[in-house]
């Protein structure tokens, strides 16, 4: 199963001191507009996306059809038959993806211990 990119998705409370903080481990913004609460930092492969008053909690987040630079992928699995493999395993989806559709669209599940596992498709 290829998920796509993957980074964590921080609810914070504060983004400009979140960002400060995060730009002393090497993180530099990568997207994202802080004046719409919601910035994409990036160190090397790894990302962060702080969300300030957007999530209740932080969530793992995959992004299938990019790689880690957010450059869409040749060939991915997309986010309908990632949600139809899921379902077929038994995986409860808090919201599932329309799947009459294409193109853009996510879903979100919940791991046993309550994390949210965000998967976002943008293409």
């Amino acid at each position: 199963m290829q998920l796509g990119a993957f980074s964590i998705s921080l609810a914070v409370k504060d983004i400009e001191a979140s960002r400060r903080f995060y730009e002393k481990f090497g993180f530099k913004v990568f997207g994202g507009d802080a004046s719409r609460n919601w910035l994409i930092l990036k160190n090397g492969d790894h990302v962060i996306g702080l969300f300030q008053g957007k999530f209740e909690k932080n969530a793992l987040t995959f992004n299938p059809g990019w790689d880690s630079n957010a450059q869409k992928l040749a060939s991915f699995t997309d986010i309908r038959e990632l949600q139809r493999q899921l379902k077929a395993h038994g995986v409860e989806l808090q919201i599932q993806a329309d799947e009459t559709t294409t193109g853009p669209a996510s879903f979100l599940a919940l791991d046993p211990d309550g994390n949210p596992i965000l998967v976002d498709q943008h293409v």
